[in-house]
């Protein structure tokens, strides 16, 4: 039955009439298999860093300035010391064992004070100069080896660095996403892939932001129009079946 003041039937205001184009054209193509068989699949582990998600540094040094609620800040660190590192840490031995890569990005700028930032870095007061201790990884999920970083100043990694050129040059077309913020800079990284023609997954439990509504409000955008959502145990089902099949 139609709403009376908007002529709105309200059966249709939870329906993407697009979403099985989208996951035909985009999340379910044959490409992102041959992708996988062929180990043109990367993770792309997205700012694990002091500077935004080690407690007591960087952006959260000062509790109070940091212009989060303590229960925001809870829900935060909760979620990626009991979820979020852990579940990267499986998906990154996971990728390592078959050989696929395993690439990192971080905030870090060019200078020690931070001239060469974005615009949008310096209004927000973001800086991690190079050799800090907020531009180190969290140990727990650190790159190991000759693993690659990429070090930007901006919220989107593809329009502030090479990246493309990078992943071009490896081959990859297919990019399996985790880190934080959910609805910051991994989402900017799962859209401006998505356009760039690669194919994308989101870990839905390997991604933290500060509160549970941005967290659902992002892995709803993001689902099925940008990216799959699969959870750590199924993206590493998934990636040791095409390895058998290879």
């Amino acid at each position: 039955m139609k709403d009376k003041t908007s002529g709105r039937d309200p059966a249709y205001d939870n329906i993407d009439p697009l979403r099985e184009q989208y996951r035909e054209t985009l999340i379910t193509n044959r490409a992102l298999n041959r992708a996988l068989v062929s180990h043109h699949a990367a993770l792309l582990c997205v700012d694990l860093q002091y500077l935004d998600a080690a407690r007591g540094w960087g952006v959260f040094a000062d509790a109070e300035r940091s212009g989060l609620p303590p229960e925001a800040q809870d829900y935060y660190f909760d979620r990626l010391d009991r979820l979020v590192l852990p579940n990267v840490r499986r998906l990154q031995d996971g990728f390592r064992s078959l050989g696929l890569e395993v690439i990192h990005t971080r905030i870090q700028s060019l200078t020690r004070d931070g001239r060469d930032r974005g615009p949008g870095h310096k209004r927000l007061g973001l800086h991690a100069a190079p050799g800090s201790k907020e531009a180190e990884f969290l140990e727990v999920v650190a790159p190991q080896g000759d693993e690659i970083i990429i070090n930007k100043t901006a919220s989107g990694v593809f329009t502030s660095t090479n990246l493309e050129y990078v992943l071009r040059n490896l081959e990859v077309t297919a990019l399996f996403i985790v880190g934080v913020y959910s609805n910051e800079c991994v989402s900017t990284a799962i859209r401006d892939a998505c356009d760039l023609g690669f194919y994308v997954t989101l870990i839905e439990d390997a991604v933290a932001t500060v509160t549970p509504e941005l967290e659902r409000a992002t892995i709803l955008t993001m689902k099925d129009r940008y990216a799959r959502v699969m959870s750590t145990q199924q993206a590493l089902t998934e990636i040791s079946k095409v390895e058998g099949a290879a």
